[in-house]
């Protein structure tokens, strides 16, 4: 996820994981991840939407009651009354860090990692699971892989785990190379030269 969480969304996600967790453990908390990033993705993919969420000048209690009409009957009770608290607190618009906030909360609680994997061409399922394990090994969690494409890479891969990029490419590799030519490269020939003419 490319949004950024803070310390508010963070409140308002451990409030709603103890929630979850309060009313059916882990089980619970897998669905409420789960209603969290469909509502998400609804805002990203209507505008309509993402502007009833966000307007600071709908009526609140008109807007609970628009979210009520919406929602009852197609999330959980729980996540409904979340909703309404937002709405009540006039913090709707930050349902989007309070998913990244949450999600990493689910990930830590379960061992898990989210991992973006870069590769030039689509990797096959057996790819995937080499890395996965490799992942597993170095890191210690259960790392969920989010394979993505793309084409301006040469060869290799590159790994993007949090805020950090491991990166493999083979781009860089030769970027490197160049570099300790550049810097080493006139010393090393000089060397081998020097060994040749004894």
């Amino acid at each position: 996820m490319t949004c950024q969480t803070d310390a508010l969304a963070t409140v308002y996600a451990k409030s709603l994981f103890e929630l979850a967790s309060d009313a059916g453990g882990n089980d619970k908390i897998v669905e409420i991840a789960n209603e969290l990033e469909q509502i998400c993705q609804l805002t990203r993919e209507n505008q309509e939407l993402r502007l009833f969420f966000s307007s600071p000048i709908i009526d609140v209690v008109k807007r609970g009651e628009a979210l009520s009409s919406i929602f009852t009957d197609r999330v959980t009770d729980l996540m409904l009354r979340f909703l309404l608290v937002l709405n009540n607190k006039g913090r709707l618009n930050h349902i989007e860090p309070i998913n990244v906030a949450f999600d990493l909360l689910v990930q830590e609680a379960f061992a898990r990692i989210e991992v973006d994997v870069f590769t030039p061409n689509e990797i096959d399922a057996e790819s995937i699971n080499i890395i996965k394990d490799k992942v597993q090994a170095m890191l210690g969690k259960d790392p969920i892989l989010h394979p993505y494409v793309d084409p301006a890479m040469l060869g290799g891969l590159k790994l993007r785990i949090g805020d950090q990029l491991i990166d493999g490419s083979v781009q860089t590799k030769l970027r490197r190379l160049s570099g300790t030519m550049k810097n080493n490269g006139g010393t090393a020939i000089r060397e081998n030269f020097e060994t040749y003419l004894e």
